[in-house]
């Protein structure tokens, strides 16, 4: 295996490409959803961090926007998106 090939393997999104989305942790999945990292933290490491203040997903969904700000690698841009995807999440299950 090339080195460009273990990027595309190691990356999560690489992961979920290759072995489908069962396959990855809660975390990968945000990471996926959060995009890039900040200088020194990885996108899977600050979604990580995000699991460890809300506790899951279910502890994400219908937080305010502010509620994302306080952790580091997290602006506008990415709390809006993450907070997106929960919505668009909790509307799926609303209507189950």
């Amino acid at each position: 295996m090339g080195k460009e090939e273990l990027v595309k393997w190691s990356h999560p999104g690489g992961k979920f490409r290759r072995i489908g989305p069962k396959s990855c942790t809660d975390a990968k999945l945000l990471s996926i959803i959060i995009g890039t990292g900040t200088k020194g933290t990885s996108s899977e490491s600050i979604a990580k961090i995000i699991l460890e203040n809300f506790g899951n997903f279910r502890g994400i969904v219908g937080k305010p926007l502010d509620s994302f700000y306080k952790i580091k690698g997290l602006k506008e841009v990415k709390a809006t998106k993450i907070a997106a995807v929960f919505e668009i999440a909790r509307r799926i299950v609303e209507d189950l």
